[in-house]
């Protein structure tokens, strides 16, 4: 049977169905359901979810809402007003969002233009270059404290030697799998699961395995001292703060779960 159509005489969904339509998972769902959210408009004799059409708009705004960064918190405000002109707000709202990302991927994409000719020429990429890419927690900064340090170590001798023949494009997968996992983390904390949770566990994962594969070796419990760091030392803890307030201890807690976890 296709698992878009409705098994129900009335032409409403069952949560199965709605989580294959919207790509989200049941999980999500209720969790939404839980935090009321989106709580569905029936149940079936047995007690299962069944979601209507309204339902089905209001977790067409959830959806559009998440994937442009905005927390459930604010989705909840957002979509507390029951005007018959809310539909018509959203969709403003939203198209402003979009076309504010649009145009910060556009810088973006300029950022990388300048850092690939620069490459192709020869020439170093200048601090504001490297910021324009990286972002700001690739400062000079961080840089300069992390050699002095880890200059000594053998960490730091290996992550110069693997290095030292990365491209621009090595550096561009990598800034761009960075972004990828702390987006998973703020999505964890976002979404209200525990750090120990597996997407964010997951993520402190892929985290690690991330730096142990470009840079040095890192065990989980090295990756432990890391974490520690992101908290304790302001200029690190920035980084995840300006992405989204408390991540940076939630990234911290999520890795010292993975390194329990490896640790069985």
């Amino acid at each position: 049977m296709d698992g878009r159509r409705p098994v129900t005489a009335d032409g409403t969904l069952t949560v199965g169905q709605v989580a294959e339509r919207f790509g989200v998972t049941v999980r999500t769902l209720h969790h939404y359901d839980d935090i009321g959210l989106l709580r569905p408009s029936e149940r079936s004799p047995g007690g299962y979810r069944l979601y209507t059409e309204d339902d089905l708009l209001r977790l067409r705004h959830v959806v559009v809402y998440r994937r442009l960064g905005f927390p459930l918190e604010r989705i909840a405000e957002l979509l507390a007003a029951e005007d018959p002109g809310a539909v018509l707000a959203h969709l403003r709202r939203q198209r402003e969002s979009v076309l504010a990302r649009q145009a910060e991927l556009a810088e973006l994409v300029t950022a990388i233009d300048r850092a690939l000719e620069r490459e192709m020429t020869g020439t170093e990429p200048t601090p504001e270059e490297r910021r324009e890419l990286f972002g700001e927690g690739f400062s000079d900064e961080h840089a300069a404290e992390a050699e002095r340090r880890w200059g000594d170590t053998e960490a730091w001798q290996q992550s110069r030697r693997r290095t030292a023949g990365y491209d621009a494009e090595d550096w561009r997968r990598i800034a761009a799998g960075t972004a990828a996992i702390n987006q998973r983390f703020v999505e964890a904390k976002r979404a209200g699961l525990p750090a120990d949770s597996a997407p964010a566990t997951d993520a402190a994962e892929a985290a690690r395995r991330q730096i142990h594969e470009c840079f040095y070796d890192l065990s989980p419990e090295f990756h432990r001292a890391l974490g520690d760091m992101y908290v304790t030392d302001p200029r690190f803890a920035k980084t995840y703060e300006d992405l989204e307030p408390g991540l940076a201890q939630y990234v911290r807690d999520a890795i010292h779960a993975n390194a329990d976890r490896a640790a069985g």
